[in-house]
């Protein structure tokens, strides 16, 4: 399979047929978001909440559509696409085709997405959905995306079974960049704050007993000369009863 190269990104949504270097594909929910990266990543993990067991036509499927994984920011989007029915929420449809729906920004990982059905006959309704996390910068670099497809059987009555959750990815984060000579005092159990008050308070202790210590031995004499008083007079006693 021939898969297109590397584009610009489309931060306010995109849909449909794309040509991308060159190359021309279907659909973007489809194919995915090759302006991102040629291949998907399970690292980032496509959540689909609320998807209901049977459809019928006597009412609409609200569901919630989460990004999770990939960069370390709160970026992504996403495209949709409905073999019958029409789509709605958080977005727009892609060239006024209700079947699709895609992000107007890409400054959210979570989307309210609501799915009308088709009228009854239809039988099952497949669903296409391709969600990205980006980071931000120019260029695709660091950017991953990922695919959910799933179809929704036909019911003749209302179905009672209620939703439930669909999730595409393994959710394993990749290791960061390493940075030489460089460490994150996060990394080590606490912040920045915790481990100065910490010092602080370990000194106000050490700096406690040394007041007390000095206080102890030089305090209680006013003519110290190597030995307090009551030290030196204990030593002059025991040395007259070893004699």
């Amino acid at each position: 399979m021939l898969l297109p190269g590397l584009s610009n990104a489309y931060p306010n949504g995109i849909g449909g047929q794309q040509v991308n270097a060159g190359e021309t594909i279907n659909d973007v929910a489809k194919e995915g978001c090759l302006c991102h990266a040629v291949e998907p990543d399970n690292s980032v993990m496509v959540i689909l909440v609320g998807v209901p067991f049977a459809w019928d036509e006597t009412g609409e499927y609200p569901m919630r559509l989460e990004i999770v994984g990939g960069p370390d920011t709160n970026m992504g989007g996403f495209s949709a696409r409905v073999s019958a029915g029409e789509l709605s929420g958080d977005g727009e449809a892609w060239e006024g085709d209700t079947s699709t729906l895609t992000h107007l920004n890409s400054n959210s990982r979570i989307f309210n997405i609501v799915w009308k059905p088709p009228a009854s006959g239809v039988g099952h309704v497949d669903f296409w959905i391709s969600a990205n996390a980006v980071n931000g910068a120019e260029g695709p670099a660091g950017d991953y995306w990922n695919q959910l497809f799933f179809n929704i059987g036909e019911s003749e009555v209302p179905d009672e079974r209620g939703t439930k959750t669909l999730i595409a990815g393994s959710g394993t984060p990749e290791a960061p960049e390493s940075k030489a000579g460089e460490i994150d005092i996060s990394t080590l159990g606490a912040g920045f704050r915790a481990h100065i008050l910490g010092l602080l308070g370990f000194g106000a202790v050490i700096a406690v007993v040394v007041f007390c210590g000095l206080l102890l031995r030089y305090g209680f004499s006013t003519s110290y000369k190597g030995r307090s008083n009551l030290l030196r007079l204990r030593y002059k006693i025991n040395r007259r009863g070893d004699q």
